[in-house]
């Protein structure tokens, strides 16, 4: 099976791995599975010194392949394995990484965003996680590490989302740019950091994040647990069903 995405190592040491699944950008298990042991393999990478994920088509990514669930919700458990170690890949990366978003930011996506040390975002990006909607939980702690708790739950209660310049005057994007500059403003951004030293650079992402405001990794395990809770319950099937078939949900 190939694989949802494309990669290249530049030869000042900027790896890319743009998104390149059609639609909509949301991967299966398998696709999760993919991305993370990629990233994985790329801090592990000498040649490689910041990592770039950013994406092709309409959105960054809208989650996980809901129709993958929709037909079989046993599937949940490898999906959130691969959620799990897709985010975390990112988060203890050795190497920092660097997410560019353009359009659509959902579920899995707001996993990855909150994981990144640093966000860029063109001008179209929205933020959302629909998870109520789609009978899930998860992706609550790693928009924690974007937003502030009453924004978080506002949002998650809602499924509404926000635009990229609210998202830069909360703290979480570094920059808004057009969409035709996304790329060129995150390599430019990879660039300077590449140019100091790995090893410092390697000793500075570790020490941030042992100082930040509890473990990312536990809270979202916590969140998982109740990912699994909801998929056992009728309205979860109910509402992944009617996602499927475009139609209003009944509860």
């Amino acid at each position: 099976m190939s694989k949802p995405f494309s990669l290249t190592i530049s030869d000042t040491g900027i790896a890319e791995m743009i998104f390149n699944k059609p639609p909509v950008n949301a991967f299966d298990s398998a696709g999760w599975f993919a991305i993370a042991n990629e990233i994985e393999a790329l801090g592990k990478n000498d040649q490689v010194r910041v990592i770039i994920i950013a994406a092709e088509g309409k959105g960054f990514c809208a989650g996980v392949d809901i129709k993958e669930l929709q037909a079989d919700a046993s599937k949940i458990t490898a999906v959130n394995k691969g959620n799990y170690d897709t985010f975390k890949a990112i988060h203890r990366n050795g190497k920092p990484v660097i997410v560019a978003v353009h359009g659509f930011v959902l579920g899995g996506g707001i996993g990855i965003s909150g994981a990144a040390d640093i966000i860029v975002a063109s001008e179209c990006a929205t933020f959302a996680v629909p998870e109520v909607d789609r009978g899930a939980m998860g992706g609550g702690a790693h928009l924690q590490r974007m937003f502030p708790v009453q924004k978080v739950r506002y949002m998650y209660f809602t499924g509404e989302g926000i635009d990229a310049q609210e998202a830069y005057r909360l703290g979480a994007v570094e920059k808004v740019v057009p969409r035709d500059q996304l790329l060129a403003t995150a390599r430019e951004m990879a660039e300077k950091i590449a140019e100091k030293s790995p090893r410092m650079i390697q000793l500075a992402k570790e020490a941030l994040t042992g100082i930040e405001d509890g473990n990312l990794e536990d809270k979202y395990r916590w969140e998982q647990g109740f990912t699994q809770e909801a998929y056992a319950s009728k309205d979860s099937q109910e509402a992944r069903d009617a996602f499927v078939e475009k139609r209003d949900a009944s509860f």
